[in-house]
């Protein structure tokens, strides 16, 4: 849905004096504005058309403001901005959760007003960006820079246009090569903060001794080799969107990050002074988050601090026909580049369907280069690795019920190996276990 010329603001509070206030103030701001004193009269009115903006009292006469969400779904839902007199993390959060905008406290101050209204202007003219968008993908199968048009992906592109334009936290699950990076930077793109620097920092390519100093800075002669002042990410990315990969691997710094977050402030190492920055997380992690919280590898407090708004990216082998459009989608970028015209035989495509991508999205396009580079004309079976070459037959095992379950677990990991030849990296992906797991179970087994 495309923004009106003049958007158009509801106004629900008790107050009558603060209602005539904020009216008279919102209509300077470009809005038609009309007023309810209740949820009951909100209603009536957002029934004759839905306005662009609520500001909405927390605590009405008849209920709780947030209500007046209920039952309406993006893109057709208003922007929300909650009006509370009794302001705190918990009611921010939760706000946020329910698909606010943004919370304003009383008594207001007139200058945030003006900046929540408009960063709702801003994030009115971003919807109709996102429209266009999904008609992109009923068109090619694109979200801006995302290629898929599968109902998993089609859910993502849904989350993504709903949480681009506000500045909640968000936490973003998939398997490793799924593209968790591309979907941060989508939602930077379509943020009000996309004119602002977008970062990304993989934690768990950084070493325990580097990594507090890379994220929040450290000062001249802090430590050995510190010869200059540092800037950190936190710094780097102010105004704009940080997006931390693998957030699980950042346990002995997760206190400081925790505080960074709660503060809105970082101090470098080897300082004193708190320095104040506007960064939005975006926070990733190739692990379930629920075991990493049994595993200790997240801190309960951070892990809620960051998933004010989870989003889970689908597995490539969940993704059906995406398998064949992110394939003439690399191999295009391919031919481009080469200045060539090679095209996928049909045989090579299905092959390619069939595959079971533990490598997902990254895999393929790995995949695809090689086949690319080898192949002298159209790209066919032979030119792909013996991996993605077989043929993938259903296999079954036939197990007599009542067989114990460790038994069911040893014949299903020794046939893995087999089908793999022995080859136990692969066999431990199949699995979706960790390569150190499955060599334990072997040596159980006392197989070879």
């Amino acid at each position: 849905m495309s923004a009106p010329a003049t958007p158009r603001a509801l106004i629900v509070d008790d107050d009558p004096d603060f209602l005539a206030g904020l009216r008279e103030l919102v209509k300077r701001e470009g809005f038609d504005v009309t007023t309810a004193g209740s949820l009951a009269e909100a209603r009536v009115q957002m029934a004759a058309g839905l306005p662009d903006i609520l500001l909405v009292d927390l605590r009405l006469p008849d209920g709780n403001g947030l209500s007046l969400l209920e039952g309406l779904e993006a893109p057709t839902a208003p922007e929300l901005v909650l009006i509370t007199g009794n302001a705190s993390v918990e009611t921010a959060v939760d706000a946020l959760r329910r698909g606010a905008t943004d919370y304003l406290t009383k008594p207001v101050d007139f200058p945030r007003v003006k900046m929540a209204l408009a960063n709702v202007t801003r994030a009115l003219e971003l919807r109709g960006e996102i429209s266009r968008l999904r008609g992109d993908l009923r068109k090619l199968g694109r979200f801006g820079s995302m290629i898929g048009a599968s109902p998993a992906m089609q859910k993502v592109y849904d989350l993504i246009g709903r949480v681009a334009g506000t500045d909640a936290s968000i936490l973003i699950s998939g398997e490793t090569g799924s593209g968790k990076e591309l979907v941060a930077e989508t939602l930077h793109r379509l943020s009000r903060r996309r004119r602002q620097p977008f970062l990304a920092v993989n934690c768990g390519a950084l070493s325990a001794n580097l990594i507090e100093s890379e994220l929040f800075g450290h000062e001249r002669g802090s430590f050995t080799g510190a010869d200059r002042v540092h800037k950190g990410y936190f710094e780097r990315a102010n105004g704009g969107t940080l997006f931390l990969d693998e957030i699980t691997e950042t346990l002995d710094i997760q206190v400081r990050l925790l505080r960074a977050l709660e503060t809105a402030t970082v101090t470098r190492v080897g300082g004193s002074e708190p320095i104040k920055v506007d960064v939005r997380i975006v926070a990733a992690t190739s692990r379930r988050a629920e075991e990493a919280l049994s595993d200790g590898k997240l801190r309960e407090d951070l892990y809620y601090r960051l998933n004010v708004f989870p989003i889970r990216l689908p597995p490539l082998r969940e993704r059906g026909d995406d398998v064949e459009l992110l394939a003439e989608h690399f191999l295009g970028e391919l031919n481009a580049a080469e200045g060539s015209h090679k095209r996928f035989t049909r045989a090579c495509l299905d092959r390619l369907q069939r595959h079971s991508w533990p490598g997902n999205v990254r895999e393929l396009q790995n995949v695809v280069r090689r086949a690319f580079i080898l192949a002298e004309g159209d790209v066919g079976i032979d030119a792909l690795p013996l991996e993605v070459d077989e043929e993938r037959s259903v296999e079954s095992l036939m197990m007599r019920v009542g067989t114990p379950v460790a038994e069911m677990e040893r014949r299903l990991i020794l046939a893995t190996l087999e089908h793999c030849s022995g080859d136990k990296k692969k066999a431990a992906l199949l699995l979706k276990v960790s390569l150190k797991t499955l060599y334990n179970r072997v040596n159980e087994y006392g197989a070879d």
